[in-house]
């Protein structure tokens, strides 16, 4: 065998071992991503979400929050698990009351806990019920609603093939906290889907709807999103950005179009 029939046959052998490794890490992407798409996965995440919004109140006022929301999901045994998702955000806001100036620091801390089965139902059905609290963190009167609160969460998915579809749901009272302001009574519903390649992009629709009993007024973002995992080294990271525009708010909320950016790190097992 000549020399360059030997370098022919290594080269060969090199592409098909770098195929091989590239599908591998493709298809670990895709499942990670999927993963992802499921609020309650057994993978450890942190998201970073940003989101700008404006048109609040007559002065057209600003609104950015930055969501930390890591989620860490603990085995009790070899049937159930216990999820812990959090979403504290970083808010900085302008005018959004008439002039009433800026802000910038924290809002409320939810807190929520879901208890789900460590494999789907026979339908494939996963899910999750469990008590969600709200947390009177913020740093400003007009970035936090100075109440403790708590209620009911829960939420249902399907995972078929590339698609993920279901909805998450809570609703929050107060039972403590500042009595000179407004009691606290929302239902958050968020329906979701989402399609995702084989080349770990994930495509995602939804709606975080929120209706506030007390002032009897709806608020409804619909989202969409484009979102990419990566590596770095071993490290995988979820990048994504989409827009969101408001079917309804209330009469001093935002209106038009907004704007979402995520970086997600992922910690899988």
């Amino acid at each position: 065998m000549t020399v360059s029939e030997n370098s022919l046959k290594l080269l060969s052998y090199i592409v098909l071992l770098t195929s091989i490794a590239t599908s591998a890490h493709a298809q670990s992407s895709e499942e990670l991503a999927k993963k992802l798409s499921n609020p309650i996965a057994s993978l450890i995440s942190v998201p970073f979400q940003f989101n700008y919004d404006q048109g609040y109140g007559p002065q057209d006022g600003d609104h950015a929050t930055l969501n930390i929301q890591p989620v860490i999901p603990f085995s009790l045994n070899e049937d159930w698990n216990l999820i812990s998702r959090t979403i504290l955000p970083v808010t900085w806001q302008d005018d959004i009351a008439g002039p009433s100036g800026e802000q910038f620091g924290l809002g409320d801390t939810l807190q929520s806990f879901f208890l789900s089965p460590a494999k789907p139902t026979e339908s494939g059905i996963i899910w999750g019920v469990g008590p969600a609290f709200l947390l009177p963190t913020g740093t400003d009167e007009l970035l936090g609603t100075g109440k403790w609160g708590a209620g009911p969460t829960g939420v249902a998915l399907k995972q078929e093939g590339p698609w993920t579809f279901g909805i998450l749901a809570n609703h929050i009272w107060s039972f403590a906290g500042q009595s000179d302001r407004a009691d606290v009574s929302s239902t958050y519903l968020q329906p979701f889907i989402s399609y995702t390649t084989p080349e770990a992009w994930t495509f995602s629709l939804n709606t975080e709807s929120t209706y506030d009993w007390e002032a009897k007024d709806w608020s409804v973002p619909i989202n969409f999103q484009v979102s990419k995992i990566v590596k770095f080294g071993e490290q995988p990271v979820s990048f994504g950005i989409g827009a969101r525009y408001w079917a309804q708010s209330p009469e001093n909320g935002p209106d038009g179009w907004g704007v979402r950016a995520v970086v997600t790190f992922l910690f899988p097992k």
